[in-house]
């Protein structure tokens, strides 16, 4: 935050993306396992294990082709957690429509 003169909520989203593009560089040199088992819970960030996961399953399907092996291979493991991620979000908004949050009313 000094250092790029950002207040707390701006330097968020850069922080963000420096964890998953760490994340991915790890895992691509095979030192994400080693960590995680090192770290233990301290590396069970959602964002960084969400990229772990999408990028392992990419370097394991790689020889296929980037559309048949990544493409189609990338999304197995992280598909059901951004469907639920998604479906969650739908029923929670729902739930705040009829409750009468955030201003919206049905």
């Amino acid at each position: 935050m000094t250092g790029f003169d950002m207040t707390q909520k701006d330097a968020a989203s850069p922080t963000v993306a420096v964890l998953i593009l760490t994340s991915v560089i790890l895992t691509c040199f095979g030192v994400y396992d080693k960590l995680a088992q090192f770290a233990g819970a301290g590396s069970a960030v959602p964002v960084t294990g969400f990229a772990n996961s999408m990028c392992s399953a990419a370097l394991e399907h790689r020889s296929e082709g980037l559309v048949l092996g990544v493409g189609a291979n990338m999304f197995k493991l992280a598909g059901s957690v951004i469907v639920f991620g998604v479906v969650a979000a739908f029923i929670i908004g729902v739930i705040y429509a009829c409750l009468g949050f955030g201003g919206y009313h049905l």
